[in-house]
């Protein structure tokens, strides 16, 4: 598994916002110019976020973007999956995958269930506020 620039600009883009006040719009050329990332890329991940749910947008003089709902309620798996799709290890377990006729004689499913566990378990559990803490924390503030 490989989380490609979009997921990771996207786990950027709402730790950005989560940083900011509460419940007020940030223009996407602010989080671009923070972020050093293209205003046109982000246009593209903000979409996926918006048509996700995970952010909201407002159009015009004061508008922009914002959470729709406390950081502590989003973890980095919500966010990965929306824009990655998929986070399992090998294809066979990806969510859109046909059954395998290999599955019951296949000896190494069990590492491949295993490895796919552990991700989905310790990505859903880090949520957007754990990373707001550790940079805060002094553990830096670049994801």
């Amino acid at each position: 598994m490989l989380i490609s620039t979009k997921g990771r600009y996207a786990l950027r883009v709402m730790t950005d916002l989560a940083g900011q006040i509460p419940g007020e719009y940030i223009p996407l050329k602010e989080i671009a110019q923070r972020q050093e990332i293209s205003e046109k890329y982000l246009e593209a991940i903000i979409k996926l976020l918006v048509r996700g749910g995970l952010v909201t947008g407002l159009r015009g003089k004061g508008g922009g973007y914002r959470l729709t709902r406390p950081p502590e309620a989003y973890t980095a798996g919500e966010v990965l999956r929306l824009t990655e799709g998929s986070l399992a290890p090998v294809a066979c377990l990806g969510s859109d995958a046909a059954p395998c006729a290999r599955a019951a004689a296949c000896l190494t499913l069990p590492v491949w269930q295993g490895l796919d566990r552990v991700i989905k378990q310790y990505l859903d559990g880090v949520t957007i506020a754990d990373l707001l803490r550790q940079a805060s924390a002094g553990n830096g503030g670049v994801i």
